[in-house]
């Protein structure tokens, strides 16, 4: 996995400050492959909670990754409980790392 310590700590702070205690996140796509250089990071963020706006939550999850990670590319999926599973967040499960 290439993230390291204090990016996976702000990851975390991210996801638990716009979504609560029980969200989970996983890292997945290139960033998982140590052999791979570059690449973006893509999070897929989980709360069993139904959100009133996910697209309002996808954009403070966002913003507050950049503030902690600086600019960088940072792809966001985000699942609550009221959103149907997709390929990518399946995908996302199958080949990814839990933070």
């Amino acid at each position: 996995m290439r993230l390291n310590s204090n990016q996976v700590q702000a990851i975390k702070q991210a996801a638990q400050q716009v979504l609560g205690d029980d969200a989970r996140v996983t890292l997945f796509g290139s960033r998982t492959n140590d052999a791979l250089r570059g690449g973006d990071i893509d999070l897929m963020f989980e709360t069993s909670r139904q959100l009133d706006n996910r697209v309002s939550a996808t954009g403070s999850l966002y913003v507050a990754l950049i503030r902690r990670l600086g600019d960088r590319k940072i792809d966001v999926v985000l699942k609550d409980g009221a959103t149907p599973d997709a390929p990518v967040m399946r995908v996302a499960r199958e080949t990814g790392v839990v933070l």
